[in-house]
């Protein structure tokens, strides 16, 4: 059974970008994290390292829930899912946050997509399908439900590779429809039986 990270290698993985998984570290923990799989150095320069799936998975379980609100005064960005939470006190700074996430999650998708394409989601968003797909709403001015106005909600689904978003009227879940496509994912409507409530169920594009 493969040892788990030492101390060092695990505040190296904790210290890595939620969004981008860039890594900060000596050149040893480095390259001790590759050796183990739980990283890997970008071929083209400043030929900087990143977590692989495996490691995500590693930070993932020490990471705040999906659905916790980012901790005030620099903690951990996490894309706003839609729930009974307050929204964030400074809402210019929550806008720079979301724009620089976005922008990040751009880049990992250039780095990380085997041909370098922007325009579909990338591994670490199938792997973190609600944060993914709440961020794509987020960055694009959509307004997430919260303790004082409704808005749109992103929720797991049993399916693979599926989340399924709601909205509070047929024009904004049209209008979440089409951020998610130009992000690069698959939306359909569709209705629950029991409520009758329309929704989208959205998958990240593969082609």
């Amino acid at each position: 059974m493969t040892r788990p990270p030492s101390a060092a290698q695990r505040r190296v993985i904790e210290g890595a970008d939620p969004v981008t998984g860039r890594l900060r570290g000596t050149e040893a923990q480095l390259t001790a994290l590759v050796r183990r799989g739980l990283a890997f150095r970008h071929p083209r320069p400043p030929h900087e390292h990143f977590l692989t799936p495996a490691g995500h998975r590693i930070r993932e379980a020490v990471a705040e829930p999906v659905t916790q609100e980012p901790a005030p005064d620099g903690g951990v960005f996490a894309a706003r899912v839609g729930g009974a939470e307050e929204p964030p006190g400074d809402a210019a700074v929550r806008l720079r946050e979301v724009r620089s996430a976005w922008q990040g999650l751009l880049e990992l998708r250039r780095m990380t997509n085997p041909d370098g394409a922007v325009d579909r989601p990338c591994g670490w968003e199938r792997a973190h399908l609600v944060r993914a797909a709440a961020l794509a709403l987020e960055a694009a001015g959509h307004r997430p439900a919260d303790g004082g106005a409704d808005g749109y909600r992103v929720r797991a689904t049993p399916q693979p590779e599926a989340v399924a978003v709601y909205a509070p009227d047929a024009e904004s879940l049209a209008a979440c429809a089409a951020t998610l496509a130009g992000a690069g994912w698959q939306a359909g409507e569709y209705t629950e039986p029991r409520t009758r409530v329309r929704y989208l169920l959205a998958s990240p594009r593969r082609v």
